[in-house]
């Protein structure tokens, strides 16, 4: 989350985004990171927008003591300290920061609860409805639900909705995340659960359902007998900035393939839902997940690489090793980049590799998923000195959210030469849309009772399911971290893990051409 920024007093739903309804959006851990950098503006461009209607009101739960007038100009402080156009003079922040309160207490304590119960009490007038939203570390999420679920928070009277929105990671292995469903499952009903993802909040990710099944000409060829393979890459130039605790003992491998990576190949390679309804999209996504073939450690050792940061550059800036950061062990072997070869065994993809790849400390800030086609016959082209290069698609998630496609055209003159051309299409441009993190969205979504950008229960086991045999060739030791410079393009084992199927990866580079 460290890479992400918001745009604020931006319109980022559609213009015709209605209201949603009246509710309470408590957030536990309201003085942490994820609550000031991303959370509060994003609940400012839904209230510029005009779809948090006046009985809306958000309820900070932390440990800190503090007032609520202390609370509220903690946060004024903080939100003028980030980068963009929030006016905390204006009307928008005005309105947004008197329906802001605050109630202190640990969340391990019942009494915690009891105050909260009696803020909801003060609240009945004008709605039941609360979203409970656990912006805190994953020890807690477990104990915040059962102490919400104790205290009888989690019942939904007539008319009225309970929420609990879970951030990730949704556990560390299949075993602790069988665990936390399960105890999820014990005090809430699977609809009143959001998993969250903020990659599924983006544009260009929940456009994938549209390019590919309301467009003609991509899906009769969205298949093994015209693509190659497919890449899809997230890279951060972040290091693990002040998180050196938390990383240390999850990885990117934990921290981004099961939830992240994985719901971006899920949307890459869904067969066509027969509604938008939350559960006939959700089903098609976890069936995809449920197809990654599953491979024995052994196996997983030649199609999985791990590497490790050094020192080196990023944007111009040094970067100290991942080991001397903060927090981390001196002799770590966690991983902070990660490329796997999955395949996924259906009738549309079996044989076609996925090559998925996310890290830190990389040259350049960019998520996005390469479709590459099958290269055309050459023998009309044989006379070339090149050789005909095959059609590529990559839809931009992040940061320039749109879709590109490269395709060969002959250069003007008597002689038949071809040359690469591209069309492009960002979203910026052509639809003036604002650019945002997708908590917006998700928000919103949520207040609204609409669970389809968020993981169900299967979703989130099949996805550890898929990894666990990595997990075991590493504890093994048998997959051994490998090492780049930061500011590289990863572990040259990555690029070797390519090429010994005739590939290469997209080049992470800063100019590369759009």
């Amino acid at each position: 989350m460290g890479s992400e920024s918001v745009v604020l007093g931006q319109k980022v739903l559609a213009p015709d985004a209605a209201p949603a309804p009246a509710s309470t959006f408590f957030i536990f851990g309201a003085s942490g990171d994820l609550t000031k950098r991303l959370l509060l503006p994003s609940l400012y461009n839904l209230a510029h927008e005009g779809v948090l209607v006046d009985d809306f009101a958000i309820v900070g739960v932390d440990h800190v003591e503090r007032s609520e007038e202390d609370y509220r100009a903690f946060l004024t402080d903080a939100v003028r300290e980030l980068p963009g156009s929030l006016d905390t003079e204006g009307e928008t922040w005005r309105w947004l920061i008197s329906r802001i309160f605050y109630v202190a207490g640990d969340f391990e304590d019942p009494a915690t609860y009891g105050r909260i119960r009696e803020r909801l009490d003060q609240r009945k007038a004008q709605t039941g409805n609360a979203v409970f939203y656990l912006a805190v570390a994953p020890r807690f999420f477990a104990t915040i639900a059962e102490q919400l679920g104790a205290a009888g928070l989690l019942k939904e009277g007539e008319g009225s909705f309970r929420h609990v929105v879970v951030e990730k990671p949704f556990g560390s292995d299949m075993p602790s995340a069988k665990a936390l469903n399960r105890r999820l499952l014990a005090v809430a009903d699977e609809r009143q659960i959001y998993r969250i993802d903020h990659f599924l909040g983006k544009e260009t990710v929940q456009n994938m359902m549209a390019l590919r099944f309301g467009n003609g000409i991509f899906e009769p060829i969205w298949s093994k007998e015209y693509i190659d393979h497919v890449q899809i890459t997230a890279a951060e130039t972040v290091t693990v900035e002040q998180r050196g605790g938390f990383y240390d003992a999850t990885g990117a491998l934990r921290d981004m393939v099961p939830n992240h990576m994985f719901q971006l190949l899920a949307m890459t390679a869904m067969e066509p839902p027969n509604s938008f309804d939350a559960d006939a999209v959700r089903s098609e996504k976890t069936k995809v997940i449920e197809a990654i073939r599953h491979m024995r450690p052994s196996e997983a050792i030649g199609a999985a690489v791990r590497g490790q940061y050094r020192a080196g550059f990023v944007n111009g800036e040094a970067v100290k090793d991942y080991r001397d950061e903060k927090d981390v062990h001196p002799e770590s072997r966690t991983e902070t980049y990660v490329a796997l070869k999955c395949f996924v065994d259906s009738w549309r993809w079996n044989g076609v590799p996925f090559y998925v790849r996310t890290g830190k400390a990389l040259a350049v800030r960019r998520t996005e998923i390469a479709i590459q086609f099958k290269r055309a016959p050459g023998v009309l082209f044989r006379h070339l000195p090149t050789a005909l290069k095959p059609n590529l698609m990559v839809i931009h998630v992040q940061p320039d959210e749109g879709v590109s496609l490269r395709f060969a055209a002959k250069v003007p003159g008597r002689k038949v030469r071809l040359s690469d051309v591209e069309m492009s299409f960002k979203y910026a441009d052509y639809f003036k849309a604002a650019p945002s993190t997708g908590y917006e969205t998700l928000i919103y979504d949520c207040l609204c009772g609409d669970p389809t950008l968020f993981q169900r229960a299967d979703t989130i086991e099949a996805g550890w399911e898929a990894v666990e045999p990595i997990l075991e060739a590493v504890g093994g030791g048998e997959n051994d971290v490998q090492f780049y410079s930061a500011g590289s393009s990863g572990p040259a084992m990555s690029d070797v893990m390519l090429a010994q199927d005739g590939f290469q990866w997209l080049p992470l580079e800063r100019d590369r051409p759009r």
